[in-house]
């Protein structure tokens, strides 16, 4: 008697193994060929690894979260919902999406909660049409994932005013506050009809609105429909239209095919920069006056620095602010916030062997520089008007303030004179805490 040959005479494991390797479009033509290779096919483990391999789902559920009896009938489903997208493409934007929900939930779920259901293609649409726009194919998926966040002034149908709930986050200095949050379709239609109206854009533009401030301070983001850039106004948006691009050029590509895997807009490198800095710790939520926000303001090296005298430990970062550049001003093309962090380490503030309870600040001095050239040589009492006064274990004294710089890059370095006891009970004598350069470099991805 001959023996069965083929993947029917194989064993159930083997044929498991064998399937395993097999993509899911060539596992389905498989299971045509026999009832025991099409039952084989047809087990949910194996849609199971498929779903993993490429959506990375750990229960059986539908784009929109929603529970499904089997894994095989969510493939499925994933599959026909997306249809009319490159895979490879969907599923690299549901990874985008997926960092940065993780993180979210682990680190500001007050934020995760705001990001919307997906929206339909009816609701792409719609926008297309009204807009006279065609969105590239990476941000129609993102759109389709979330549609943006919900944070919307419910009276007025408006963006909200002071909300710290943006994704993309923000900082502040003096009495400028900025916090980006991503717009629903709902509200692009409204925000781009409002440029198109008020800054004087031609209304066959094919710029669109898709992330702003949701403070007083204006901060707007456009995606330019045609090219697939993304761009934030400068301090002349009003006048003349100008913008800065937010993502290397060179990296934009295929925006509008639909075929292959290639496609990325501005839009989707963007976030997805976004969620590695937010992955790698470079940028985190902070927590000011009682309000939480994810602050741009760098915590690593090379882009923060932090150096420790006597005790006395200062980090210090700076960030790009693109709402106030001025590219036609030479003088003045570029600004720059930087955030000043200071605290007296547990030990407590140690000179010459001696220990003492506290340190209060004095005196600073600053050394900005643009391309090495020195542009500013600052010396002043205390900081913001402020004499911050130190003790062991305690938060950080935050001091944050801005300058102006004819080109980039540049740099900031300088010390903070501090008294040991307080300035009204002095301990000793005063002492200079060093503050490491970091740099003011415009970068090439802009928030």
């Amino acid at each position: 008697m001959e023996k069965e040959v083929g993947l029917d005479g194989l064993g159930d494991l083997a044929v498991h193994i064998i399937l395993s390797k097999l993509t899911p479009s060539d596992t389905a033509r498989v299971s045509c060929v026999s009832k025991r290779l099409g039952a084989s096919a047809s087990e949910d483990s194996l849609w199971a690894q498929f779903c993993f391999q490429e959506l990375h789902l750990s229960s059986p559920q539908d784009h929109h979260g929603n529970p499904l009896p089997s894994f095989k009938v969510a493939y499925q489903l994933w599959r026909e919902a997306f249809s009319m997208y490159p895979w490879l493409l969907v599923t690299r934007v549901k990874r985008c999406w997926d960092k940065l929900k993780k993180w979210l939930s682990n680190n500001f779920p007050e934020a995760e909660a705001t990001l919307r259901r997906g929206a339909s293609e009816s609701d792409i649409e719609q926008l297309q049409t009204l807009l006279k726009v065609k969105l590239p194919l990476p941000t129609r998926l993102l759109y389709r994932f979330h549609d943006g966040q919900e944070l919307i002034d419910k009276e007025n149908s408006r963006r909200a005013v002071g909300s710290s709930l943006g994704i993309i986050g923000g900082y502040s200095f003096y009495n400028h506050l900025v916090n980006v949050y991503l717009l629903p379709i709902s509200q692009v239609i409204v925000e781009t009809r409002g440029v198109i109206r008020h800054l004087g854009f031609s209304s066959r533009s094919k710029y669109v609105v898709v992330a702003a401030s949701s403070a007083l301070s204006e901060k707007l983001f456009f995606l330019n429909c045609t090219n697939g850039q993304l761009y934030v106004g400068t301090r002349n948006l009003p006048t003349d239209g100008e913008m800065i691009p937010c993502v290397p050029s060179a990296l934009i590509r295929s925006v509008h095919n639909f075929h292959g895997d290639q496609q990325q807009d501005a839009m989707l490198l963007w976030l997805e920069e976004h969620g590695h800095r937010l992955e790698n710790g470079i940028i985190k939520v902070r927590k000011e006056r009682g309000v939480r926000s994810i602050n741009l303001f760098p915590e690593v090296p090379p882009l923060c620095s932090t150096a420790v005298t006597n005790g006395v430990q200062v980090r210090a970062s700076a960030v790009f602010v693109p709402e106030f550049a001025d590219l036609q001003y030479e003088a003045e093309k570029y600004m720059f916030a930087y955030s000043i962090r200071m605290s007296l380490l547990p030990e407590g503030c140690i000179i010459n062997g001696m220990t003492f309870g506290s340190c209060q600040l004095s005196w600073r001095h600053w050394i900005i520089r643009a391309n090495e050239d020195i542009i500013s040589n600052v010396n002043g009492e205390a900081v913001i008007g402020k004499f911050p006064l130190l003790h062991p274990g305690e938060d950080e004294f935050v001091y944050e303030s801005c300058t102006p710089l004819p080109s980039s890059p540049g740099s900031v370095e300088g010390s903070f004179t501090f008294v040991p006891g307080r300035l009204a009970d002095l301990k000793g004598s005063p002492f200079e805490a060093q503050v490491e350069r970091f740099p003011l470099q415009k970068p090439d991805y802009v928030f």
